[in-house]
């Protein structure tokens, strides 16, 4: 239980922390769980998500091996980049949620900086 609540306060801290610097860009979120990784370009100024990318997509599904590793984390930045350069945005904040920059998250957020994203 106690645990619950420690990921609770730090999300919460580090979204506290995001949205002070945030200067009207948007959020790029991480989700991830022990099977896939999410993630998600939100504008928290209109309340919209901009653009979204998973290991759940239909065609990552059949290209990847499994979604909990760090080629599905890096195969989901580069797509989250192309998508959110669709959607005219090309400088976020990153918010990695309660997760250590480390493993998944940074391989995430490496492919987005090379797709073309800037934190």
């Amino acid at each position: 239980m106690a645990n619950k609540e420690a990921l609770k306060s730090r999300a919460a801290r580090v979204r506290r922390q995001i949205k002070a610097v945030a200067n009207g860009r948007p959020r790029l979120s991480v989700f991830r769980s022990s099977k896939n990784i999410y993630a998600q370009v939100i504008d928290d100024v209109k309340g919209a998500t901009l653009a979204s990318a998973s290991t759940l997509d239909k065609d990552l599904r059949t290209a990847l091996k499994t979604g909990a590793d760090m080629a599905a984390a890096a195969a989901i930045g580069k797509l989250i980049a192309e998508r959110a350069a669709k959607a005219g945005v090309t400088e976020v904040v990153f918010d990695r949620g309660p997760y250590i920059y480390h493993g998944r998250v940074k391989a995430l957020a490496d492919a987005a900086r090379e797709g073309g994203l800037s934190f």
